[in-house]
């Protein structure tokens, strides 16, 4: 997808000197301005597609760190699972979001962030339907495939749309209404169509890596089927995937997270990132995710943002069977040398005197302030330092790199299963499930070079931890406890991967889970002693107030937030 971008910039290109050097300048559109007569052909409709696939990561050239197609700021800060980090007053609206006070001027413009770039996404992605249909020279299956990567796209912005807010307008290309109600609208169902059509007519595999297939979009309908609740829906369709379908989990835990392994078999959809391709500023590069880099006396010296909590780092801790405290009990007494835990903690969380990949041993001086958010530092969104990831512009560049960003994995596909396993009441598929989650997780501890070891969790070289992974070995035959389990595994394999909260929305467990660990919280992190309580408004978030004034028809807003 990388070389077909730069094709078609030099389509672009070469299109503008040619038209520059011909006699009929006078009489031609100004300079500058692709219209759709010069985009009416493939490469043209190709590059409109390829506009769609860049805001997967959140960043349109416009906004901030509010859009990040990784939610961590809304996905992962709101949770249990991570601080705002850095020090007091440094990007402020995270830290009303981590507080629960969502009414802020300061929240509002990072949501209206996300809410404008998911609905450029939908623009584009109905602009490549749009102009798909005037293109004459391009073959039935390309047609077809282009239609239905459009048709995806469309469907994956607004699920984002509908995980932030539920209630949202679904446009598609017919529409010429831009300020439709979301009053009384359920955009599941047109989600849904939009993925069904594309399965129809999307190839099982593709030449480009990065581009989607019917086998993706299998995938992500069994992903909304679940979120939405209809996990007899989900249950067939994710069978089918996992039964067919070509993914599978990466032997190792940390390949998944390694810019040496990129599109791997786990990978369901990832943004494609790149660096030094010719962008001034690197922002190619997980643009929005650069403040997530150790600060002060690491090798990136900066931002120190999404630190992980500590009440993350104590669920990795196990009983003596090697499995996870589903009690609650792990979070009696935080981790302490010697205590048995799950080794992906390691590969998910810095911490002192454990190896940080290769870039050393992480210090207490990697932390921008202890006293405000604690000693621990994110993990999986950084590169290796031996790789050739790190972008060479931008500014702060070591926070700019070309490795993949996950939006959906194979892991997570399973697990969704799993979930949908235990509603049904196949609770032995669903431990089936959960223990190849745990046995691959068993496989690869990291070592003294910091990078996986094949001798796994057993290696004697492994001085800092004390690995321990076990498997369910007694058949479930409680739901409540096999429902519990899987909901564990989930938050375990996906920390700090931006789904905690929205997945403790839809098991409607949000306040109760967070309201507790606030509490707890907060003798820990005096700073959340201002946090308010989650209550039930927070089952979505606010509407941001531009969207809600530029909706308006006359002095009525045809969007209405019913919760805030």
């Amino acid at each position: 997808m990388k070389k077909l971008y730069k094709l078609i910039l030099t389509f672009i290109i070469t299109g503008a000197v040619l038209w520059a050097c011909s006699d009929d300048f006078l009489d031609a559109p100004a300079q500058g301005v692709l219209d759709d007569k010069t985009l009416a052909n493939q490469l043209g409709v190709e590059g409109n597609l390829i506009s769609a696939y860049s805001l997967l990561d959140g960043w349109a050239g416009y906004g901030g760190w509010g859009g990040a197609g990784s939610n961590w700021i809304f996905g992962s800060v709101a949770s249990d699972n991570a601080y705002k980090g850095s020090e007091p007053g440094d990007q402020q609206p995270t830290q009303d979001v981590e507080l629960y006070q969502w009414s802020t001027g300061g929240v509002s413009g990072y949501l209206n962030d996300k809410w404008r770039v998911v609905y450029d996404g939908v623009k584009r992605a109905n602009a490549t339907i749009t102009l798909l249909e005037s293109v004459e020279d391009i073959s039935d299956d390309d047609r077809d495939r282009i239609l239905g990567e459009a048709l995806f796209l469309r469907a994956h912005y607004h699920f984002e749309a509908w995980k932030f807010w539920k209630n949202v307008p679904y446009y598609t290309e017919d529409d010429e209404d831009f300020k439709k109600t979301n009053v009384g609208t359920d955009p599941v169902p047109l989600m849904l169509k939009d993925l069904d059509d594309a399965i129809a007519i999307l190839p099982t595999e593709q030449d480009d890596i990065g581009r989607v297939t019917q086998w993706t979009a299998k995938a992500y309908k069994g992903r909304i089927q679940v979120y939405s609740g209809d996990y007899a829906g989900g249950l067939t369709t994710l069978r089918d995937v996992e039964a067919n379908g070509p993914y599978d989990l990466e032997e190792c835990y940390h390949d998944v997270f390694s810019a040496f392994h990129d599109n791997g078999k786990e990978t369901v959809l990832a943004y494609q990132a790149s660096s030094n391709d010719g962008n001034p500023n690197g922002d190619n590069g997980n643009r929005n995710d650069r403040l997530n880099f150790p600060h002060g006396g690491s090798p990136f010296g900066c931002c120190g943002f999404h630190q992980p909590s500590q009440n993350l780092v104590n669920a990795f801790k196990v009983d003596a069977d090697g499995l996870p405290m589903l009690d609650g009990s792990f979070n009696n007494a935080d981790v302490a040398a010697g205590d048995p835990v799950d080794p992906r903690l390691d590969w998910t969380v810095g911490r002192d005197d454990v190896p940080f990949l290769d870039w050393g041993v992480h210090a207490p001086g990697w932390i921008r302030d202890r006293s405000w958010a604690g000693p621990y530092s994110p993990k999986k969104n950084i590169y290796e330092k031996n790789s050739p990831a790190q972008s060479s512009v931008g500014w702060a560049n070591y926070q700019l790199h070309a490795m993949n960003m996950h939006l959906y994995r194979y892991a997570d596909v399973l697990l969704l299963l799993a979930e949908a396993e235990v509603e049904a009441g196949s609770l032995e598929n669903a431990r089936d499930i959960v223990n190849r989650i745990r046995t691959r997780a068993a496989n690869c501890a990291q070592g003294p070079d910091g990078v996986s070891v094949s001798t796994g969790i057993d290696d004697a070289a492994i001085t800092w931890a004390n690995y321990q992974i076990g498997t369910y070995d007694t058949p479930w035959t409680d739901q409540a406890v096999a429902r519990n389990a899987v909901r564990m595994e989930r938050r375990l394999e996906l920390a700090m991967e931006g789904h905690r909260l929205f997945d403790l929305r839809r098991w409607g467990i949000a306040a109760e889970v967070l309201n507790s660990y606030i509490d707890v919280e907060k003798t820990k992190r005096n700073y959340l002693t201002a946090a308010s309580k989650f209550e039930a408004k927070h089952a979505t978030y606010p509407i941001p107030q531009p969207q809600i004034e530029v909706s308006k028809e006359g002095s009525e807003s045809t969007l209405v937030d019913e919760n805030w």
